[in-house]
């Protein structure tokens, strides 16, 4: 296609990654790992800005996953490689499973096939339980369960720290991110790509889309064509206050349907207690609305489950655009002879599968570099109380948002660095500042001198500060 002749750096890179959600995070990481010069293309103010930013944070076994896809060999791969390398980089991992729960006889008739599709895909682990045996692992549970199975290995993680890790070690170790940077058109001429951006010309190697609610775009903006189409799928949650979190330690998981996982009900890694997601189909690719009436219908779900929920207060709601697409598989395509790969079609399992990912791509892009020697290691900071939080250490600066005990010192940090924060929810995401209960009444003043001049759009200018 026809390349605008833009300003800008046009350096040549190995390999760009079109897209900065989880998974063009792990893509970076991984190429660059392997010894590649990656540069990543994300055309908003901040990385995990569009399907990234809203999920249900948990680390999935892929019990239920299509038996023989590659999602479910990709979520196992990257199940794996999290573990692998939580430690290395700082992440969390809360160990609480989850049992699939039924709630009529039709769900009790489903159990069964469900469990031998678990033993199928290598999660052998799975046990059956009695609605009485339900109801003596998680006490505040509706008495009306009517059995279930366990899945031991089902766990909860932080949804932004672990791919901010990813794309952190990657830069720290030579890539390059590159923000308000859309991708218009590409062209490819004596095996390089020129890509033209909203942020200047880059040149690559090999070009990855990654773009997730936007696949299918970026496509046609740089083959001329795309073979998929993104039909996005909104998501609300409910989130309820700490004080909620105590009733429940298992992930509540419902029997699962064609279109979707149904809605789970779960602590966070934060401390609070998640009641989500719905699944709507829409048109529009950028904006998750909440509606009152889905709200309250997931609360008042929640209460069905767990009707002690109904003492407790929502502190917040928010939602999510899942990259569905006209098919249930993963819409992964090389074309090796034009150097251009699409990763399209990445659902809720994203975040448990991103490693995997790229690490099947990695080797579906059969190229070799030169060995990249001593990696760096970045670590992550602490936000889940699994490790020590920067209050609990000396020299913070003061305690910013006490809600969430976020001290001045994170909020700094998070403002600096090769990945500093470029917008309002991006700064959220890195540090849970303004996400408790008060949602910023009480620090916002002090956060918008703070970030004043350093953020795309100023906190009270609306807009980004919203998010």
């Amino acid at each position: 296609m026809d390349t605008p002749n833009l300003p800008g750096n046009a350096e040549g890179f190995d390999v760009a990654v079109i897209g900065a959600g989880v998974v063009g995070c792990a893509l970076a990481r991984a190429f660059t790992l392997a010894g590649a010069r990656v540069v990543v293309l994300e055309k908003a103010a901040d990385v995990l800005d569009g399907a990234s930013k809203g999920n249900s944070a948990i680390l999935h076994t892929g019990f239920d996953a299509p038996e023989g896809s590659v999602e479910l060999a990709c979520i196992r791969e990257g199940y794996a490689l999290y573990h692998q390398i939580r430690d290395r980089l700082g992440l969390p991992l809360i160990r609480a499973g989850a049992m699939v729960l039924a709630w009529s006889e039709a769900e009790v008739a489903e159990l069964p096939a469900l469990m031998a599709q678990a033993v199928a895909n290598g999660v052998t682990d799975v046990q059956a339980v009695t609605a009485a045996e339900a109801l003596r692992l998680e006490p505040q549970l509706s008495a009306k369960v009517m059995g279930g199975f366990r899945v031991p290995g089902e766990h909860l993680i932080d949804p932004w720290s672990a791919a901010h890790g990813y794309l952190l070690q990657a830069l720290e170790n030579g890539a390059t991110l590159m923000r308000q940077a859309e991708v218009l058109t590409g062209r490819r001429s004596q095996g390089v790509w020129h890509l033209a951006t909203t942020a200047g010309a880059v040149q690559a190697g090999l070009v990855i889309n990654a773009a997730g609610l936007w696949g299918d775009e970026v496509d046609r903006r740089v083959t001329g064509e795309s073979w998929f189409t993104i039909k996005p799928r909104k998501g609300q949650f409910v989130v309820y206050d700490k004080t909620a979190a105590s009733l429940l330690g298992h992930i509540l998981l419902p029997v699962p349907t064609k279109t979707t996982k149904g809605i789970v009900v779960c602590r966070t890694a934060y401390g609070n207690l998640l009641v989500g997601p719905t699944a709507e189909e829409q048109d529009d690719r950028e904006h998750a609305t909440l509606d009152q009436p889905t709200l309250q219908a997931l609360m008042q779900r929640g209460q069905d489950i767990l009707p002690a929920l109904a003492g407790h207060e929502v502190t917040a709601a928010y939602a999510g655009l899942r990259p569905a697409t006209e098919e249930k598989e993963y819409r992964i395509r090389t074309d090796l002879a034009e150097d251009y790969i699409c990763v399209g079609g990445i659902r809720s399992t994203g975040l448990s599968a991103a490693l995997g990912i790229a690490a099947h791509v990695l080797r579906l892009a059969e190229r070799s570099y030169p060995p990249l020697e001593n990696p760096v290691w970045p670590q992550m900071p602490s936000l889940t109380g699994e490790a020590p939080r920067d209050w609990q250490t000396p020299g913070h600066g003061g305690i910013l948002c006490h809600c969430e005990l976020v001290t001045r010192r994170e909020v700094e940090a998070a403002l600096t660095g090769p990945m500093a924060a470029g917008s309002m929810g991006g700064l959220k995401r890195r540090t849970r500042v303004t996400m408790g209960r008060c949602q910023g009444f009480y620090c916002s003043a002090e956060l918008a001198r703070i970030t004043e001049g350093r953020l795309a759009q100023p906190m009270l200018g609306g807009g980004d500060g919203a998010d």
